[in-house]
């Protein structure tokens, strides 16, 4: 794949995920800026992991390999408070970094592949089981699609899908979801994931 040349980043605290949902509230001018420029042309913009500095103020540093984030909604109740809901795309791997005059981080990126396609195996069916249930109160709490911290289309049968929707909602630090957003195999991030629930006996 070819690489993706000079695309904002936004280092944050947290991790997104492929197909994960991401809101933020944006008000620094540096950011407005890059949403407004983002919606405009229809382009994405990436989320990294910090780690050394903070989300506001200094640019901060960030881990190399990150999630490609769109914006799938705005909304601005309050002036100089931009919420927007975005949802993750595709990893990619920081080749060259450049920070401007306003702060903002703009990067080259190499594209990850995506996850192959491989089925939930039967000693890992009650991941998949689990994820069904979170959904099932999500959609019960939540009547809007476009309100709700798992997005459609749902895919229960995929590991890959099912191990990324357990990973956000894991109680684990950022570093620890970070290291399994970046595994390649999708089943090695189930099985890691199955493990955990395991251990703290959520299975």
């Amino acid at each position: 794949m070819p690489a993706l040349a000079d695309i904002a980043i936004f280092p944050l605290g947290s991790v997104l995920f492929p197909g994960g949902v991401l809101p933020l509230r944006v008000f620094e001018a540096r950011y407005m800026d890059m949403v407004r420029d983002c919606m405009q042309h229809g382009a994405p913009f990436g989320v990294c992991l910090i780690t050394r500095g903070r989300e506001v103020g200094e640019a901060a540093e960030h881990e190399p390999v990150g999630c490609l984030a769109t914006i799938t909604d705005w909304d601005m109740q309050q002036l100089g408070l931009l919420q927007i809901r975005t949802r993750g795309g595709m990893r990619f791997r920081v080749l060259e970094r450049r920070v401007q005059k306003d702060g903002l981080v703009r990067a080259d990126l190499e594209p990850i592949e995506d996850d192959p396609r491989v089925e939930v195996p039967e000693p890992f069916a009650d991941c998949a089981r689990l994820v069904r249930r979170i959904v099932d109160d999500l959609v019960a709490r939540e009547p809007d699609p476009l309100n709700r911290m798992v997005a459609e289309p749902y895919d229960f049968a995929s590991a890959g899908w099912v191990a990324n929707r357990l990973c956000e909602f894991l109680p684990i630090p950022a570093r620890a979801r970070q290291k399994l957003m970046e595994l390649p195999d999708p089943l090695a991030r189930l099985s890691l994931v199955h493990q955990y629930l395991q251990q703290h006996r959520v299975l």
